[in-house]
Parts: structure tokens; C-alpha cells; sequence
């Protein structure tokens, strides 16, 4: 079906919205010594709302920042470097690696080169929004199909959206803002059903934390046949580049070439390049950020279960919980008291999306849960 940007945002998981009855409000406070502790407004928040590596980059990458610092007065020479480092890592050539300005750079080239006239793009509800947005700006029509109730992509549905006015399919997976996953054998059966006119982008903006499910394999470590897979990758979570905006993907070279006719000259600075060659070299720290995450994510859910509430099964450095309350009255909650949380996610109105900070700011995080006093617990 066809929907606006307001309509794109409301839409929502099938069943969810439905069987939804919201609990009695209650009163927020911060009149104990643990509000005084998270500030009230007096210092910087606590950012649990981007899905950042909460214990930032490679000093090695800090270090090559500094290191060209002096030399921003000049344009960004050739990425190459970064580029044929990127393919070696994942046994590839380079020409099957294009880089962009952050994963959703990719995604703005691919609506600009797939969604011209009013074509459509089929894609979950909810997922990573930004493309959506992407595509309405330029025209396109969109499909979305609800998760299923495991909170998997419904690719069974979404092949049925498929027609002759398709022109790019959408994957997030992990899935965010849910942090679920879409099993391989899934996507591939979907995959051979696909026609291969199609284009369809899988992001694994999430791929170093989905690590240890039999259910995910990485679609760099195992290709898929389909002619129009791309696979988008982001140096702004595990690699903790945010601020400088580095991504690239994977495809066949007839799909790489359509997209680079939509890439913007130098878009891609030199600091980034540096930081990103020195980042992808040092594996150590990026294992020390998984492996701290998977800690991190375990006592979380301890945490959760503590308090008796539920979360979904997160393969991400975020989860999503069922806070047992309208969303927007906790993320109010958490706002006064200095600590950012995910937007309300559309069709699941008692869910917030919480990004995994570094362990004080989760005791933080707990501390201010516990100001609400009693609470709806999940039986």
C-alpha cells in the first residue's frame, strides 16, 4: 500500500497496536539523592538514543586524526587504500567495495538510482526509518509489511508486495529498532524467489553484534547468488566513527556502477579515511567493544529480570523493552532526568529502544527506572 511520511510513521506491527490497552499514567520524580546524581538539566545527558559504541574508537584511530589534522586545508586524496583494505579483510575484490558518507549514504544512492518515477520500495514496519524518509523525498511509493510476531522481517509478505512497480527492497538485519533477527535460510529461500530485476539492500549495521546465532550469517562471509544483493556496512557503530561518517557496500559491479553515478564528489573527508584504515587494523580493540557489549547486553537483561519486565532477544548494542507503560511518558521520565532514549516506535507503543552506554551510565540508567516506584510487571 501506498503511505505518506505521517503514515510511515505511524504504521505498525500487525497485532501489536490492536491488543495494546494502556495502563493508568503515573507521576515521574527526581526528589531523591539519585535525581540529584543524574544532574536535572545541569551537565550534558546521557546518550542511550543513537545506538553509539559507548566506549568510542580505536586510540589508534584518535591517534591518525590528530596525526592529519594540519593538513584539513586540502582536499581528501584517493580512498583506495581504505577501500582495497576493506575488501581484503573480507576476501573480495576491490571493486566490489563502494564507499560512502555512512551507510545511509549508500541508501540515498540507492533510492536515487532505483526509485526514479514513482517506483516502490518494499521494506518492514518498524525498521531503520531514514530510508523511508529517503524515499518519499524523491517520489517513491512505499510498501510496508508488519513484522511477524517473533519480531522477524515477514520476507513471505514482503515477496507478495513485490510487482512490477518494485524497484528496491529494504532488510535491516539485525533489525532495528527491534535488535531481532531474520534467520539466514530465510532470507536466502526469499532471495531465490526474488526476481533478480530487484535490487535489495541488507544492512548489517549491527553484523559484530550478532555474533554466536546459528541463525545469522553475514552475507559478506557467504554471498548471495541474487545478482541485486547489496550489503551496507557502517564504521559508526562497532568502530565507533560516528562523527565522521564512513560506510560502504558490497555488490556486483553493475549495481556498484549505478550507485556511484549517484555519489557525491569528495563526499568522504580525509579524516575519515585515515581514522578508517586505522580503526579496521586494530582488531583488538574491536573484539575488547564486542566482547564488552555481550557483557554489557547480559546485564541488562539481568537487569530486566530483576525488575520482572521483558525485552526482545537483542543481537545488537541496544535493546528494546517493554517499559509496561506509554512509551512517551518514559522517555519524558528519562529526559528530565538527563538520559536520551530511542524515539516512540511506530506499532509498539509501550516499547522503548535503550542503547547500551558504558556500565555507570546503565546504573544511571537503572537508578532512574527506580524513581517511577511500582510498575506493571510482565507475569
Amino acid at each position: 500500500m501506498a503511505i505518506s511520511r505521517r503514515g510511515l510513521l505511524k504504521l505498525g506491527v500487525s497485532g501489536v497496536a490492536a491488543s495494546y490497552a494502556p495502563p493508568p499514567t503515573f507521576t515521574s520524580t527526581t526528589q531523591t539523592p539519585i535525581g540529584q546524581q543524574v544532574g536535572a538539566g545541569t551537565r550534558k545527558p546521557i546518550r542511550l538514543d543513537r545506538n553509539e559504541n559507548a566506549y568510542g574508537p580505536s586510540p589508534n584511530a584518535v591517534a591518525e586524526v590528530l596525526k592529519n589534522a594540519n593538513s584539513v586545508n586540502r582536499f581528501p586524496s584517493s580512498s583506495d587504500a581504505l577501500g582495497s583494505s576493506i575488501a581484503s579483510v573480507h576476501g573480495i575484490r576491490p571493486e566490489q567495495i563502494l564507499l560512502g558518507a555512512g551507510s545511509t549514504a549508500i541508501m540515498s544512492m540507492a533510492v536515487n538510482a532505483f526509485l526514479r518515477n514513482g517506483r516502490r520500495l518494499v521494506l518492514a514496519t518498524p525498521t531503520f526509518e531514514l530510508i523511508g524518509h529517503y524515499a518519499l523525498a524523491n517520489g517513491a511509493q512505499i510498501s510496508a509489511v508488519s513484522l511477524r510476531h517473533d519480531y522477524g522481517h515477514d520476507l513471505e509478505a514482503m515477496l507478495a508486495a513485490v510487482n512490477s512497480e518494485t524497484g528496491l527492497i529494504y532488510i535491516c538485519n539485525p533489525n532495528n529498532p527491534t535488535g531481532t533477527l531474520t534467520d539466514r535460510q530465510s532470507i536466502d529461500r526469499f532471495l531465490e524467489k526474488l526476481p533478480e530485476w530487484v535490487p535489495v539492500i541488507i544492512d548489517e549495521a549491527y553484523h559484530e553484534y550478532a555474533g554466536g546465532s546459528g541463525s545469522y550469517v553475514s552475507f559478506l562471509d557467504r554471498p548471495s547468488l541474487h545478482p541485486g544483493a547489496i550489503i551496507t556496512r557502517t564504521f559508526s557503530k562497532i568502530y565507533g566513527l560516528a562523527g565522521l561518517r564512513l560506510g560502504y557496500a558490497f555488490a556486483q559491479p553493475n549495481i556498484l556502477n549505478a550507485l556511484a553515478k549517484e555519489k557525491r564528489e569528495m563526499e568522504i573527508g580525509s579524516l575519515s579515511l585515515a581514522a578508517g584504515l586505522a580503526a579496521l587494523a586494530d582488531t583488538e580493540f574491536t573484539a575488547r567493544c564486542v566482547q564488552r557489549n555481550q557483557n554489557d547486553r547480559q546485564e541488562f537483561v539481568n537487569q530486566v529480570n530483576a525488575r520482572m519486565l521483558r525485552v526482545l532477544d537483542s543481537h545488537t548494542n541496544f535493546a528494546c523493552l517493554n517499559v509496561m507503560h506509554p512509551a512517551k511518558e518514559i522517555i519524558e521520565h528519562y529526559q528530565k532526568n538527563d538520559i536520551l532514549l530511542g524515539p516512540e516506535i511506530p506499532g509498539m507503543p509501550n516499547y522503548v529502544r535503550v542503547s547500551f552506554g558504558a556500565p555507570e551510565e546503565m546504573r544511571e540508567f537503572w537508578a532512574v527506572w527506580d524513581l517511577l516506584g511500582e510498575h506493571r510487571m510482565a507475569m
